[in-house]
């Protein structure tokens, strides 16, 4: 009877681990934009990513990231092909890291060119011609022009500048991966989403362009992570270099979605700060 018993505990352990090898590992790295495109509602002034102790620091944070091994690495672009491939990775040399500020290069491309990947994918999703706007912020302050409530609404947004502005100032004395941590913790997950959902509060009984935010930029994250799922693989580690703002959708999918499990990025960002390049 043991012997039965203890084959069916090793059968099962079997199983167990068959089932663990089939699970998608993705981890977000959040980051803010190095070429300083001023895309967003509020957006960090990147130091020059070009200088040699930046450069230094970006090789650490490399070596770290590698050591997760990432199977795949998907950044923020939009495809060209149905297979999702990034065709600016396609053009990228080593040569790219001195010139180019963009941190799909300088994260991204620059880890998977250490890893000797031949692919990088594009997973991003814009509105195309005729489709809805993915963050209609505009007829939130037209309603709240309307409606006296525009103080309130330049008050939210203030702190959504203040949140900014510390990343920014955080540069002064800190190295890129020691601000990227900063960006990655689950705190700051938690009070970006808190403030999109105070929006909601903009609107009434007819017109809510609060709740339409809200909606609107869950389907794009939605989408970008239906994306994700074409091109991973059971048994993939998958690493996503995405703006910052994504944070809290991408990884609520990865906690929430079956055959996904989302890994933490602060441990190797945090050895990555604490190197000495």
């Amino acid at each position: 009877m043991r012997g039965i018993v203890a084959l069916a505990a090793i059968t099962l352990s079997g199983a167990a681990s068959a089932e663990e090898a089939k699970v998608i590992e993705l981890m977000v790295i959040g980051t803010y934009h190095m070429n300083n495109p001023g895309l967003d509602l509020a957006n960090v002034k990147a130091d020059d990513v070009l200088k040699p102790e930046r450069q230094r620091e970006l090789e650490a944070l490399s070596a770290a990231l590698a050591e997760f091994r990432p199977t795949k690495i998907v950044v923020e672009r939009i495809a060209k092909t149905p297979e999702l491939l990034d065709h600016r990775y396609a053009e990228f040399t080593p040569g790219d890291l001195g010139k180019n500020r963009d941190e799909r290069y300088q994260v991204a491309y620059r880890l998977a060119h250490r890893l000797g990947h031949k692919h990088v994918y594009a997973i991003d999703e814009d509105p195309g011609a005729g489709e809805p706007d993915y963050f209609p912020f505009g007829k939130v302050v037209d309603w709240a022009k309307a409606n006296g409530a525009e103080p309130k609404l330049n008050a939210a947004l203030d702190e959504v500048k203040a949140e900014v502005a510390q990343i920014t100032d955080l540069q002064a004395t800190h190295s890129i991966a020691a601000v990227l941590a900063s960006l990655n913790r689950p705190e700051k997950d938690e009070r970006a989403q808190a403030w999109h959902y105070r929006v909601l509060a903009y609107g009434d009984t007819e017109a809510q362009p609060g709740a339409d935010l809200n909606a609107m930029w869950y389907l794009r994250n939605a989408k970008i992570f239906a994306k994700l799922m074409t091109v991973a693989q059971p048994g993939d580690r998958v690493l996503v270099v995405y703006g910052s703002g994504h944070n809290y959708w991408l990884r609520h999918f990865a906690r929430t979605t079956p055959g996904f499990h989302n890994v933490d990025p602060l441990p190797y960002l945090q050895k990555a700060a604490a190197a000495k390049p």
